[in-house]
């Protein structure tokens, strides 16, 4: 609704061990010209903003969390004045923060986010466990439901999210698991889901979808 209004959130949101950590979330309302620090700052890492499309001070923001250690500033936030506060809709765990968040262009109360949990050593890396998981909310936040429908059991890893613009009715997914991971598509907003591909390539540095604007297929 106002392109001058741009959010950036900051930290590297991928497990290596030379990912470095931002402080939380910044916003211009001049284009780009100057910015200020709108909280979250010790959520490190940031994996993705998502704007009302109607409303610029309404905004979701997925935020990973600590990549070392276990810390609370992490889930999936909201702010309905613009950052001035912020309110966490939906927390799993100290252990387990939000990669990914994409809302439904035709209802911005509907909103899809990934949880992921990870931990990263020295020597090696956690990338997933009983706390990642999909979560659908139709009500802006306020309470949100697990989807499971189709999607392999078990410990998931990391997730991406994107939303068919044409009909959303359609979603699609990346999902990392032990033994089913892959692309998974859903066409009743993520009631039920099926498998389309193996398609995952490393999904600890990646994990995304996009789905072309005007051709469901692609």
């Amino acid at each position: 609704s106002n392109p001058d209004v741009i959010w950036v959130g900051t930290g590297e949101p991928n497990n290596r061990q030379s990912s470095s950590w931002g402080n939380g979330v910044y916003k211009s309302t001049d284009g780009g010209k100057t910015w200020a620090n709108v909280g979250l700052k010790d959520s490190h890492h940031i994996g993705r903003i998502v704007i009302d499309p109607k409303n610029a001070d309404i905004v979701y923001v997925a935020a990973l969390g600590h990549l070392w250690g276990a810390n609370k500033e992490r889930g999936l936030f909201k702010t309905t004045d613009g950052g001035k506060t912020w309110t966490n809709t939906k927390f799993i765990n100290e252990d387990t923060g939000f990669t990914d968040v994409m809302m439904d262009p035709e209802d911005s109360n509907t909103v899809y986010a990934a949880a992921y949990q990870r931990r990263r050593t020295p020597s090696g890396f956690n990338g997933g466990g009983p706390g990642s998981g999909l979560y659908k909310t139709i009500d802006g936040g306020v309470t949100w439901t697990k989807l499971a429908n189709g999607l392999p059991a078990g410990d998931a890893g990391r997730i991406g999210i994107d939303v068919y613009r044409k009909d959303p009715k359609i979603v699609y997914i990346t999902y990392e698991h032990a033994t089913e991971g892959g692309t998974y598509r859903s066409d009743d907003k993520g009631e039920t889901w099926k498998k389309v591909s193996a398609t995952n390539p490393r999904p600890m540095y990646y994990s995304q979808v996009r789905v072309d604007p005007a051709n469901d297929q692609r």
